[in-house]
């Protein structure tokens, strides 16, 4: 399974589409065996959730995305997670023992003004 946790510095960002990388962890029997960074490449509507569907991510975790996105994501059947927060290795490793579970957060302005997340 390939885990991709939307960061800034290595922590889970606020809003899926600002971040400044995806952390991409590939689990094995609920154990991380691979990681990497890949920056974002860009913040435009409906690229981002078709390019890391194109990259074979399964799991995207997020503070908070906007309904645009959630919905393309579940398109393509890869689970979304939002309302995470602190270490993106933290996050996916709980992620794969089962015992991270979304909060729902969705963005609905483009401004954000910090409710995302939350």
């Amino acid at each position: 399974m390939k885990i991709a946790v939307a960061s800034n510095n290595g922590m889970v960002t606020e809003h899926f589409g600002h971040c400044e990388s995806f952390s991409i962890f590939e689990t094995e029997n609920n154990q991380i065996v691979k990681s990497e960074s890949i920056p974002n490449p860009g913040h435009k509507p409906g690229f981002l959730p078709n390019f890391l569907n194109e990259i074979g991510i399964n799991v995207i975790i997020s503070g908070g995305m906007g309904g645009g996105a959630i919905q393309i994501f579940n398109e393509k059947g890869i689970q979304v997670i939002t309302g995470a927060k602190g270490l993106a290795k933290v996050a996916a490793d709980l992620y794969s023992q089962g015992k991270l579970k979304t909060t729902g957060s969705v963005c609905h302005e483009h401004q954000h003004h910090d409710e995302c997340g939350h």
